[in-house]
C-alpha cells in the first residue's frame, strides 16, 4: 500500500470521532462558573482525574424535612459565610482516602460526604450536576469539577488553557440542559 491510499484511508477511520469531538465545548483547566442560589462566581478547577465534583462547605448539617434527607452548610469562600444554604440530600458519596490522609486506628479507606444537585453556569451552558461538600478552604480553587459532570457540560479539557470559556454567560432563566 502506498502512503496516499493510506493516508487517506486512516483519515477515513478518523472522521467519525472527529465529528463527535467537534460538538464538544473546549474548556481550559479552570475555569469560572456561576452557582444559582446563592448567585456567586467561582473560579473552579476542572479535574479529569476525579470522578465527582465537590464544594467547599463548612458547618454541614444533616436534618429531616418533612421526612425527607436534607443538608444545610455555609459555602467556604470569602463573604460567603453569612446565610446557610440548605438543599435535599441526593445521596452519601464514599470517597477514597489518599494515603496521608488514612488513619489505621480508624480502619476506614473511605470518607462518607453529602451530596446535593446544583444548577452550575460555565461559560454559556447551565447544567445540574452532583457535587460532593468538604471543606476545601486548604486549596485554591473552591469547587473542582470531575469527570461526571464534565460529561453533563459535553466537555474537552485543554489544560495547556485557563478560563478558556470566559465569564460565566446563562440567561437567568435558563433551565439546566441535559
Amino acid at each position: 500500500m502506498t502512503r496516499k491510499p493510506f493516508a487517506l484511508l486512516l483519515c477515513l477511520l478518523l472522521a467519525p470521532g472527529l465529528g463527535h469531538a467537534a460538538s464538544k465545548s473546549v474548556y481550559g483547566l479552570n475555569e469560572y462558573v456561576r452557582i444559582h442560589e446563592p448567585d456567586m462566581e467561582l473560579a473552579a478547577k476542572l479535574d479529569t482525574g476525579a470522578k465527582t465534583a465537590s464544594l467547599s462547605a463548612r458547618n454541614i448539617e444533616r436534618f429531616k424535612r418533612n421526612g425527607d434527607s436534607w443538608v444545610r452548610f455555609y459555602l467556604a469562600v470569602d463573604d460567603a459565610h453569612a446565610n446557610p444554604i440548605e438543599r435535599p440530600l441526593a445521596r452519601i458519596s464514599k470517597i477514597k482516602r489518599r494515603a496521608g490522609d488514612y488513619d489505621p486506628e480508624e480502619e476506614k479507606t473511605y470518607t462518607a460526604r453529602p451530596v446535593i444537585e446544583m444548577d452550575i453556569c460555565m461559560g454559556q451552558a447551565l447544567r445540574t450536576i452532583e457535587v460532593n461538600l468538604t471543606d476545601r478552604s486548604a486549596f485554591q480553587f473552591p469547587l473542582l469539577i470531575g469527570s461526571e459532570a464534565l460529561k453533563r457540560f459535553d466537555a474537552l479539557v485543554d489544560p495547556s488553557l485557563k478560563y478558556a470559556a470566559g465569564k460565566p454567560g446563562c440567561a437567568p432563566d435558563a433551565n439546566p440542559g441535559e
